[in-house]
């Protein structure tokens, strides 16, 4: 009888701790930015519209490493991206071939960190890292803006490109300003 309720409590416990773990992962995976690469974010703008943010990071540049654990995981910046955004995560160092507008950008090879093409034709020869690139629905590019992004400078940011304020000629410091954050609500 002992050995019966011994392994009825083990049982419940495996149990919890299973249901556990889903809840958790769940929550965990509805809380992370849904990446695309270059190529699919363009291809999904071709069938339903929506403006693109390019993350453009090095693999050893430490700040776009602090970047991906507090910007890109914050509810409120994950929750824009994934809504308003084809959020694309482009290494500017690749090696890939990328074609964009019938023409193909590749990497020079040259040098000791060499710049993939498109990496610099986004960021217009001014390669510092992090950088954000925006682009809009016709897959032209709006602004690119180098330096790392804490959460509460990248939402207004965010909200000024995904509602086409820049197009309105709405003055982005004063915007920024008066901008009240959706973690507040």
């Amino acid at each position: 009888m002992l050995l019966k309720l011994y392994y009825m409590r083990y049982l419940f416990l495996l149990i919890f701790i299973f249901t556990f773990n889903i809840f958790l992962s769940q929550k965990v995976s509805a809380q992370e930015v849904k990446w695309h690469t270059f190529t699919e974010a363009v291809d999904l703008n071709k069938k339903n519209p929506r403006k693109i943010f390019i993350d453009v990071y090095t693999d050893w540049c430490g700040w776009c490493k602090v970047m991906d654990k507090n910007t890109f995981h914050d509810s409120v910046i994950v929750k824009i991206l994934n809504e308003k955004y084809y959020a694309v995560k482009f290494n500017a160092e690749t090696k890939d071939t990328i074609t964009f507008k019938g023409r193909a950008f590749v990497s020079t090879g040259q040098g000791n960190r060499p710049p993939h093409q498109l990496a610099a034709a986004m960021l217009q020869g001014k390669m510092s890292y992090p950088s954000v690139v925006f682009m809009n629905e016709e897959n032209l590019f709006i602004a690119a803006v180098p330096g790392y992004k804490k959460p509460e400078d990248l939402e207004p940011l965010l909200i000024y490109i995904a509602n086409s304020l820049y197009e309105k000629k709405v003055d982005f410091q004063k915007f920024q300003e008066n901008y009240k954050s959706k973690k507040s609500q």
